[in-house]
């Protein structure tokens, strides 16, 4: 791609990991106890942990994708980000503030407050490792295309030195920061992907007169896209009953799903009180949404000034919309920082995945399944959270290179389809229903883990399409792309069944949890609000 400086790029790049590593080892020095590695010793403000959810929340996908999405099918592209934005007032509403009450540390804290131990708890950790491992895996293997489109490394063996650098420092700012270093990793990134969202926002509007319809009828008339019906329903998902069928699904996934991931509910721990929980919610809903808008100017802004055809002609094809705005805007100075910032996204939710899934895993399996709740939290817990962050990165880092020529948009999906199937009925049924007890939630958490990915292996994301993960192949009986529609209300009657053809249940258990749900009184280290 012409016009591309690898030397600047990675020199902008490389000063972000610099400043964020020497901030990480300074917040490393009070990591002492598995409060401080889970929860950041619970420090943090609202508004800071705002900033730091939206950090964690808006990934490369969320920049690269959806503004290359808007920019080729317009009105489409832009109901990724109402989806988006949308799923965050089920998070506020229904989990924020009742999740910092009852937990801990993990999910797994809140399902087994009233159930037996051992067996929710590991499938609590089940469920939030297969949903950050798709999503971690996601994450990395954009990482190889990006490499591929913004530093000019063509070769297979430089994309996978890249993919491996992003994995090993991700796994530094995880084992010596803690849930502190990587929650300030998130807020630096926040900070600059919605800073330099603005600045191209305000660019692009000023070459218009901050007239938006000027823009719109530029992108319009731009040669080689979709004309007018970038301003209408229909150019990515068209009109057909399985089309909109296969919208509909993934809809509900990702606003039933983002109050299921396992990375955005740990996020919840890391305040006070409650009060500074639903804090943290707002500043998030209000940045992410102010991002989104930002994402409708710079969608349309690159079909404009960019041109639909040379979007499709570049290496990462819909993904390097938003550079090549930025290189028809600022030039490689602008595409160097905007480069750094994409690779600061992968780097931030990577961080956050990891030490969510090594939590769950070392809290949830390790010091109260393997230890029964006798593991030294000070000493053993935090070692064994530590090793797992290592196990996990490594893999993490095999798997992107494994999947970089992948398309890997799959998996984000059916993180988002487990993460509603799977983790929210459980989530909510344990918070709202007095009835539900362990065999629902066993059922719930098993149940729809095993029918999302069942459906999803049989479905045209993985094969009989043209863009399915293998080709060459058709083994797909499910018609839907994203299995939401199915299986999450199948995941909810599972968890009804499991509890009603069950006779356990501890009735001063759930009035214990109600009360502290709704008050906090006894939540670690809160007070009600």
């Amino acid at each position: 791609m012409e016009g591309i400086n690898p030397v600047l790029n990675f020199s902008i790049f490389g000063a972000f990991v610099l400043i964020t590593l020497i901030i990480v080892f300074r917040a490393s020095r009070n990591t002492k106890t598995a409060s401080d590695y889970y929860a950041a010793g619970r420090a943090f403000s609202g508004p800071q942990n705002g900033i730091a959810i939206a950090g964690d929340y808006l990934s490369a996908a969320s920049f690269l994708g959806i503004c290359g999405a808007i920019a080729l099918n317009g009105y489409d592209g832009f109901l990724y980000s109402i989806g988006f934005l949308v799923a965050w007032l089920v998070a506020l509403l229904l989990v924020a503030e009742l999740l910092r009450n009852t937990g801990k540390f993990t999910m797994g804290d809140v399902l087994a407050f009233r159930m037996r131990q051992r067996p929710v708890r590991a499938a609590a950790a089940v469920s939030t490792l297969a949903v950050s491992f798709f999503y971690l895996l996601a994450q990395m293997a954009g990482g190889g295309g990006l490499v591929n489109l913004l530093l000019g490394i063509q070769s297979g063996a430089g994309q996978n030195a890249v993919i491996a650098a992003v994995g090993v420092v991700m796994i530094i700012y995880v084992l010596i920061g803690g849930m502190k270093g990587t929650t300030w990793v998130q807020i630096i990134k926040a900070v600059l992907l919605i800073t330099g969202a603005f600045a191209m926002t305000v660019w692009v509007l000023a070459m218009y007169g901050f007239n938006l319809s000027g823009l719109l009828a530029e992108a319009v008339a731009a040669e080689g896209g979709k004309g007018e019906a970038l301003l209408s329903p229909g150019a990515q998902y068209g009109l057909s009953e399985i089309t909109k069928l296969d919208f509909l699904s993934l809809a509900i996934a990702l606003v039933l799903g983002t109050a299921g991931l396992p990375h955005v509910l740990m996020r919840f721990y890391t305040v006070p009180t409650a009060k500074e929980a639903r804090r943290s919610v707002v500043w998030a809903i209000a940045l992410i949404g102010t991002f989104y808008l930002f994402t409708l100017v710079l969608g349309y802004g690159a079909a404009a000034l960019v041109g639909p055809a040379q979007i499709n002609a570049a290496p990462g094809g819909v993904n390097s919309a938003a550079p090549l705005l930025a290189l028809a805007l600022g030039g490689p100075v602008l595409l160097g920082f905007i480069a750094a910032v994409a690779f600061a996204t992968i780097l931030a939710v990577v961080a956050g995945l990891t030490i969510t899934a090594s939590a769950s895993f070392a809290h949830d399996v390790y010091a109260n399944v393997i230890k029964k709740g006798a593991a030294d939290s000070k000493g053993g817990e935090v070692r064994v959270a530590r090793i797992t962050a290592l196990v996990i990165g490594a893999a993490a880092i095999l798997g992107g290179i494994l999947a970089k020529e992948q398309n890997v948009a799959f998996l984000v999906a059916l993180a988002f389809a487990v993460a509603a199937s799977a983790n929210l009925p459980t989530i909510l049924y344990s918070l709202f229903w007095k009835r539900f007890n362990t065999s629902g939630a066993l059922w719930s958490i098993y149940g729809g883990l095993t029918v999302t990915i069942t459906l999803i292996v049989f479905s045209p994301a993985v094969s009989g399409s043209e863009s399915a993960m293998i080709q060459g192949v058709d083994f797909h009986w499910f018609p839907l792309s994203n299995p939401g529609l199915v299986s999450i209300p199948l995941s909810f009657f599972l968890g009804w069944l499991g509890t009603v053809m069950s006779k356990d249940g501890n009735g001063r258990k759930q009035a214990e949890m109600e009360v502290r749900s709704l008050t906090g009184a006894g939540a670690e280290k809160a007070t009600a609000h």
